[in-house]
Parts: structure tokens; sequence; C-alpha cells
């Protein structure tokens, strides 16, 4: 195997290479390109010019005031999108070099890299280490859709006679469509998002981003919450093969709380993948293991298999990460 590495820093000189997983795709590098304060880059893997694997990553500054050096994250979901079908790879082996050349590339400017939402928490370990990264266990929410009639069946009493009152109570679950209704889910939910999920929050211009590029290419769908058509509520969804991530989601379920538009928001969302055929959903962002994680009780009300991962960390300065290592390892 004769590996090659390339790096892109701009999305019209990405190859259209095939891909699967949506947050390694170049529609996400275009998503994340188009929205201030982000600095995507992608890495792909050919051997003799045919691609393997794909590695996509985003820099962002997380506060306008304080150094790049200290505030620059860089932020992976997944590990890579592994394209080979003929089982001859060590898909381990491709992740790793992928891994220390990503490491070389972004370490002198983040902060810290982190890796997030593993599908297999083993997957990489010996690699990670090897690289100076050190794991922190977290938690992941998924459930199964392929196996059950109606998305329902598996939620709580409480869930379903909130979701039937908030129904009865006047308010509708819908896909947003026009430029006005993602700008207003867009401000809804930056003002009623909790921090506990994700201590930064894009801009509206990235919510109008996946609507112009991954919602057009079918690969996400933003459903919201509407009452005396104001939006109340809603969620952010997206596609990779046969399962479906439910990226943000957020009501005011303070002013309208008889109306329960964080949880409609969530129903929707997994209805409408139901009906699509994806088999399964995972929630973004359920927290640590070790602490109250209010998002993570309130999405397994919805029925989903609570199961422990891991994230893997890398900060800049050595004698931090060395400290970690020795605290988490």
């Amino acid at each position: 195997m004769r590996l090659k590495l390339t790096t892109y820093y701009q999305w019209k000189c990405i190859p259209d290479f095939p891909e699967k997983d949506v947050f390694h795709s170049k529609e996400m590098f275009l998503v994340y390109e188009s929205t201030p304060g982000y600095k995507p880059i992608l890495i792909i893997a050919t051997d003799n010019g045919d691609p393997i694997a794909r590695l996509f990553c985003t820099i962002h500054k997380t506060k306008k005031w304080i150094p790049a050096f200290l505030s620059n994250q860089c932020i992976i979901y997944g590990t890579n999108d592994f394209l080979d079908q003929t089982g001859l790879i060590d898909s381990e082996s491709v992740f790793g070099e992928m891994l220390e050349h990503l490491t070389r590339e972004v370490c002198s400017k983040c902060f810290f890299i982190e890796f997030r939402n593993l599908s297999n928490s083993l997957f990489g370990y010996k690699y990670f280490r090897k690289n100076g990264y050190f794991p922190i266990n977290w938690m992941r929410v998924r459930n199964s859709l392929h196996s059950i009639k109606n998305v329902e069946e598996r939620y709580s009493s409480s869930r379903i006679r909130q979701i039937k009152k908030g129904l009865e109570n006047g308010a509708t679950v819908k896909i947003a469509e026009t430029y006005e209704e993602i700008q207003g889910f867009a401000r809804m939910l930056k003002r009623n998002y909790s921090s506990h999920i994700r201590k930064t929050f894009p801009n509206k211009i990235f919510f109008q981003q996946i609507n112009e590029i991954l919602v057009k290419s079918g690969r996400a769908k933003i459903f919201i919450v509407k009452y005396k058509e104001k939006i109340i509520g809603g969620s952010v969804c997206s596609y990779s093969g046969e399962n479906a991530s439910l990226w943000y989601s957020g009501g005011m379920h303070t002013t309208y709380a008889h109306q329960y538009p964080g949880v409609l928001a969530v129903w929707g969302a997994m209805k409408d993948a139901h009906r699509c055929g994806y088999r399964h959903i995972e929630f973004m962002d359920v927290g640590l293991p070790f602490q109250k994680n209010g998002y993570r009780n309130f999405v397994t009300l919805f029925g989903g298999k609570l199961s422990s991962t891991r994230r893997w960390f890398k900060f800049r300065w050595r004698w931090l990460n060395k400290l970690l290592i020795a605290a988490y390892v």
C-alpha cells in the first residue's frame, strides 16, 4: 500500500471523491468555510490515487478578545470516514497515519484538539496514545428505529403525555422552509440553548448554510415548533448512511411550558427519521458520566440506550498535556 495524505484548506480545491459520513464530507467543509469564525481542514488518504479515508476538522476561535493560541479549539466528530470496501486495508493503521498528520498540522494553531462522538470507543486507542492524546469517559444515548412500528413505543408515559398535551395546546411541528423560518429558529435556539450542552454556539449564518447546503443535498433537516405563528422550538438532524444524529435541539420551555416545545422538537426529528427508514438516531453531547446532566436525563425519556464511550484530547502545552495524561490515563 502506498498511502498518500493530502490536506485541503479550501472547498474549491477538494476533489469529488466518494464519502459516507456527513461530518467528514465536502458539503460540511463548505458549511464551516462559509461561517465566520471557523477554519475547516480536510485530509484525504489515497492509495495509488484511489480514496481510502477522509478526516475533517474545524478550528474555531471561541473568544475574540483572547489570543488564538488560548482560544482556538480543533473539533473532530468521530474518527474518520473510511471508504475502502475490499477489507484488505487496515483501517486503524490508516487512521494512525492520518491522526499523526493532523496533529502535526494543527497542534501549534490550537489550545487543544478534541475527538468527540466516537462510534467505537476502542478504535485507534494505541494511535491516540502514541500521539500524546488522553481519553475522558463520556456518555452516549442512541435510539434504535429499525425494530419498532412507531417511535413512541419506547417513550416513557410522561413523555407521551407531554407530546399529546403540546399538540392539543396548539403547537405544531414542521420542517423549516423559508429564510425567515431559519433565521427565527437560529435566534430562538441561541437564546434558549443551554451552555451545559455546548459551551460555544455558532451564529445564525451557520444554520443558514446548513439549510442551503446540507438540507438541499438531503444530508440534514431543520425542524421547527410553532405556536400562533411564533417559533418556540426546533432541532437540527443530520444523516449519514443508515443513521441520523440529533445535532442541536431546544425550545422556549419556560415561556411556553404547556406546549412542550423542546419535547416536540426531538419527537418531530425522531418521527421523521423513522418514517425515512433510518436505523438509528444518536443524541449528540449528552455529557460526562460523573456529573448530573439535565439534557441527558431529558433525552433518555425518549427510550434511548445509554452507554459509555470516550473523547480524546490533546493540549498544546506539553506540561499541561502530561499533567492531564497522568490524571486520566
